[in-house]
């Protein structure tokens, strides 16, 4: 069990050009609002925007989770293909365990909109008792892994990896959080 009851999350924006001030930043904004928009218990926010640099990502991941207690990540940008996106091997090197799950279910969903959906490496790490998430750069497209694909009467269609994320918190042993069943119904089994 941890020992802090409200739960730290990570924000992390990995941009070279938002980093240096060449445009606005649109991946952190997107990350606090679904977050205020989802969860119902109380929770605290670290955010960092740097450049793709796989040592800075490494430095920074590790102090979320080491340093300053984060049970949860959340990264946003640089998991294409091109050479500087180098946050999922960032990632995985400061990874404890892989969760394939996540990057899967990502991809699924984001390949209901774009064929090069394909071409990302997004995925899903435990480090210690924290979880990590890669997700995409886009804030509609962050919006649409987290929530899921919903139909015009609000009925998920494809569900999104926050509905699992409550849960595996619970297991690894980070803070409980809930969130608005309007946004992501959390599922955890019934035991």
């Amino acid at each position: 069990m941890t020992m802090n009851s409200t739960l730290r999350i990570g924000l992390v924006s990995i941009s070279d050009r938002a980093s240096a001030g060449v445009y606005v930043d649109r991946g952190l904004p997107a990350l606090q609002d679904w977050l205020a928009a989802t969860l119902s218990t109380p929770y605290e926010t670290l955010e960092r925007l740097i450049a793709d640099e796989q040592d800075l990502i490494e430095h920074t991941l590790k102090a979320l989770v080491d340093e300053h207690g984060c049970g949860l990540v959340l990264t946003t940008g640089g998991t294409g293909p091109a050479p500087r996106d180098v946050t999922p091997d960032a990632t995985l090197a400061v990874a404890d365990r892989v969760m394939p799950g996540f990057g899967e279910q990502m991809r699924q969903i984001s390949l209901r909109f774009v064929p090069t959906a394909i071409l990302s490496r997004q995925l899903g790490v435990i480090r210690k008792q924290a979880l990590i998430l890669n997700l995409p750069g886009q804030p509609r497209a962050i919006q649409e892994t987290l929530e899921g694909l919903k139909d015009k009467d609000g009925t998920v269609v494809v569900p999104g990896i926050f509905a699992a994320v409550p849960y595996c918190l619970d297991l690894i042993g980070a803070a409980r959080i809930e969130t608005r069943e309007e946004r992501v119904k959390a599922f955890r089994p019934k035991s």
